[in-house]
């Protein structure tokens, strides 16, 4: 008897549909597992016979012959345990194998049948809904995360036996209800007000949390360039529900969201020692996973220390940064992992990290100072939208009795200048801020008056400014017309963001 199942295989951060076909004859004693599996999914037929005698069942003692199409895609994981089960259940006629067209299952089963958490079910539901599944079967601790996706039927599990009264008695389960989390209300532990200070530096980040831009901090130690970066997702808008899903896809597939959560309700903020391979960094393996710039989608990659990064692995941002996608070759086939970053660094401006220090004296010599600016690129720092000087916080600063600016009154700000690049991207697709439009989209949503294009002019003249920087300019001072509620951009504007290109200055490189 034939029995076919359905399971789903991740690639990248999306899932494709897997067919298990399990025919059980009369003809033959051997169990054979076809279709292109791994090691991992060979090793299930030992965890199906121990998970199926614990119910008190035995495997079939005939010929047995599970393929999985299609057989050009590989398989990998021990998540395909449970569909084989069923099926080789349902070949048997242990259980009614009429309703399994309707569903799509997934979970890892233990010795004693217990049904293990898999990653990207987000991804999976997805698939199942658009393919027309009635439903999908995986583990408990997965669910919500897949109820998301309506109206796909989603039931969670935590023992074989509960599959098989499923599929025995329709109606024993029911479907889990979504609870998606109020994005809105996130809260934080860290906060801008507890910055003294600085309050040119928090500008900055205003803007580049306005615009979606890449910054800089440049600065000596203590200065307080971490823990201002630190607070950045304070004043970054909430997820949009397209950017909460797209973000827990990833979280999902890579098996870093957390059990029983349903969506990601923060932008994400990954900040990676500088010991980090560019493997890690970007992604790959043998099995290829999404890396440090991908899990940071839609929010914020702090490289704290920029220059005691390797330089290979700073180079291979350089292509994720304009495209906002990265993507991992093989020879076989070639995946595509999203990269919509806010790229934040920070960094001394030479070794001892006093150079440019108004107080105190710099003890490296011009070459070392050299030496160690050239660890970062110049083509890396020409794709940072705003290079910010931080200096040392004043005495009266630290010890003044000012209240600082709460990072609910900056976000506030900053969520209205999204709103209006919103409402100005609506008919763009994947298109949510300033930083994220192209060349030609740039020059049709940035006109410059007169006197802005002479003074832009100027800079590029006097700066030797590229024709990227040139664009990062124009895509600033876009922002920086936003947040003052300015339907077009102004010299005030203009000047604003071309003072943000410091490390292009003479004295710097």
């Amino acid at each position: 008897m034939i029995v076919k199942t359905f399971g789903s295989a991740i690639r990248g951060v999306d899932a494709i549909t897997i067919t298990i076909e399990v025919n059980v004859s009369q003809q033959g004693n051997r169990f054979y597992m076809v279709g292109l599996p791994d090691s991992a999914v060979k090793e299930s037929e030992r965890r199906i016979e121990s998970a199926i005698s614990h119910l008190g069942f035995r495997m079939p003692r005939t010929r047995t012959v599970v393929n999985m199409a299609p057989a050009a895609i590989r398989k990998a994981g021990a998540a395909y345990d449970l569909p084989i089960a069923i099926g080789i259940l349902g070949a048997s006629g242990k259980i009614p194998a009429d309703a399994f067209g309707r569903y799509l299952l997934m979970g890892e089963l233990s010795l004693d049948g217990s049904v293990l958490p898999v990653r990207g079910a987000l991804s999976m539901a997805i698939q199942a809904q658009q393919e027309g599944f009635k439903g999908l079967v995986l583990p408990a601790v997965n669910a919500l995360e897949a109820a998301m996706v309506r109206p796909l039927e989603v039931y969670g599990v935590s023992h074989l036996s509960e599959v098989m009264q499923f599929f025995s008695q329709p109606g024993s389960l029911k479907p889990v209800p979504a609870v998606p989390p109020e994005r809105s209300c996130v809260t934080f532990d860290l906060d801008f007000s507890d910055v003294k200070g600085q309050h040119n530096i928090k500008r900055a980040l205003e803007i580049a949390a306005a615009g979606g831009h890449n910054a800089i901090l440049i600065g000596p130690p203590g200065a307080g360039k971490t823990m201002l970066a630190q607070r950045l997702p304070t004043i970054l808008p909430p997820l949009t529900l397209q950017e909460a899903l797209e973000t827990t896809k990833i979280h999902s597939v890579a098996g870093k969201l957390p059990q029983h959560a349903s969506l990601v309700a923060k932008r994400p903020f990954r900040s990676p020692h500088h010991t980090i391979s560019d493997t890690a960094l970007v992604g790959g393996g043998s099995q290829p996973q999404p890396g440090e710039i991908s899990l940071a989608h839609h929010g914020v990659l702090f490289l704290d220390e920029l220059p005691e990064f390797k330089r290979q692995v700073l180079e291979v941002m350089r292509q994720p940064l304009e495209e906002r996608r990265v993507t991992i070759s093989r020879a076989r086939s070639a995946i595509d992992f999203p990269a919509g970053f806010m790229l934040l660094a920070s960094m001394n401006p030479c070794p001892c990290g006093y150079f440019n220090h108004p107080e105190k004296a710099c003890s490296c010599s011009p070459g070392m100072v050299q030496k160690y600016l050239n660890r970062v690129s110049g083509p890396l720092l020409d794709r940072i939208d705003l290079h910010v000087e931080v200096t040392p916080v004043a005495f009266s600063d630290l010890t003044g009795h000012r209240e600082e600016e709460k990072s609910a009154f900056i976000r506030d700000r900053v969520i209205a200048a999204r709103e209006v690049q919103a409402a100005r991207y609506a008919g763009i697709a994947g298109i949510y801020c300033n930083a994220q439009v192209n060349s030609q989209q740039l020059r049709e949503y940035c006109t410059l008056p007169d006197n802005c294009h002479q003074l832009l002019k100027n800079a590029i003249q006097q700066l030797k400014l590229s024709a990227r920087a040139y664009d990062r300019i124009l895509k600033v001072s876009r922002t920086i017309a936003d947040l003052a509620g300015s339907d077009s951009i102004g010299t005030a504007h203009m000047a604003e963001a071309i003072q943000y290109r410091s490390l292009d200055r003479e004295g710097w490189r």
